[in-house]
């Protein structure tokens, strides 16, 4: 069987799971909604929709594909981890069915995301949100990745304290709700060293219909510096914990 084949029957598999729990969907887009829905009007009053909702695009993203490693968590304790691991499957079809069907969720939260921000009121540039929905995605890709490797790292306990600690600095440092040039010189510096500034920065241009510019060329390179690095660090801690 080919590793494509392979890779297609894990993200069959692990979408199905998804959409049985059709919950877990809705409730990774929860939060980044309620701020939409409550702090939206109030954030538009200074700045506007087309800031505002990439910001929270990145915010679930990190939500989601950031937090995709429980899913490895379950399977450990369950067993299902280790019925992998006598399978002839080859392991980089394991982890990429899995990281795509995460960031298949993360699509379609999303969307749901970009729709509400319309009905309130955003009018960003359609091909712009296409084109920001696909960076979205491929960083979906690298930090699903990163997240499973990460679980695999550590002991099953400690993969929701750690990550959910991690994320809010990350949410906050990459400008999701006010623009880091507000911030003081120090903590403006220290964001712009995280990547997730530079794709929010991008997607936020992409919403205004802007492409060929600088900010736009230096979010999509570092989405996919991460999606290759993330994928290739996943793919060893995953043979190797697999071996």
């Amino acid at each position: 069987m080919s590793a494509l084949r392979e890779t297609w029957i894990v993200f069959l598999h692990n979408t199905r799971i998804a959409l049985r729990q059709r919950a877990g969907i809705v409730f990774g887009v929860v939060q980044p909604m309620l701020y939409l829905l409550l702090f939206g009007p109030i954030f538009a009053t200074i700045g506007t929709w087309e800031t505002l909702v990439p910001g929270l695009l990145v915010q679930v993203a990190l939500l989601s594909a950031g937090l995709a490693g429980f899913g490895i968590v379950f399977d450990a304790r369950s067993g299902v981890l280790e019925r992998l691991r006598v399978t002839p499957a080859r392991r980089v079809s394991l982890l990429l069915g899995r990281v795509l069907s995460s960031s298949t969720t993360l699509l379609v939260q999303s969307v749901m995301l970009v729709a509400a921000g319309y009905a309130l009121g955003m009018r960003a540039n359609p091909l712009g949100v296409l084109t920001a929905l696909v960076l979205l995605t491929l960083l979906g890709v690298s930090l699903a990745a990163l997240s499973n490797a990460i679980a695999l790292n550590l002991a099953p306990e400690l993969f929701a304290p750690v990550m959910s600690t991690a994320v809010v600095p990350l949410v906050l440092l990459s400008g999701a709700f006010l623009p880091m040039s507000m911030a003081p010189a120090w903590l403006d510096a220290l964001s712009r060293l995280t990547p997730f500034r530079h794709v929010l920065e991008a997607v936020r241009s992409l919403f205004l219909g802007e492409y060929a510019t600088g900010t736009v060329v230096a979010g999509v390179a570092v989405t996919l510096v991460m999606s290759i690095v993330c994928v290739t660090v996943g793919t060893r801690v995953f043979n190797r914990e697999n071996a």
